[in-house]
């Protein structure tokens, strides 16, 4: 049986406060998933994103090792 839109504002005068906060969230989320769907992605943009992103990986990694090596140095020294 489809659902109508003059049937569906019925039904807010049936729920309570409660209900009615859900129902504002779920139509919120429904509006924020609609404009993500939309969103077009240039594909250029994302491979430089994904090349920064991984430059920024290793340094993060190379400094972690650094501060990991000193770490254990000083692990081994107490």
């Amino acid at each position: 049986m489809p659902i109508t839109s003059e049937a569906l504002k019925q039904d807010p005068d049936q729920l309570t406060e409660d209900q009615l906060a859900e129902v504002a969230d779920f139509i919120a989320f429904l509006k924020f998933r609609d404009k993500r769907r939309r969103v077009a992605f240039d594909p250029a943009q994302l491979a430089t994103l994904a090349t920064e992103f991984a430059e920024d990986g290793r340094a993060l990694a190379e400094a972690g090792i650094s501060e990991c090596a000193a770490m254990l140095v000083q692990e081994d020294q107490l």
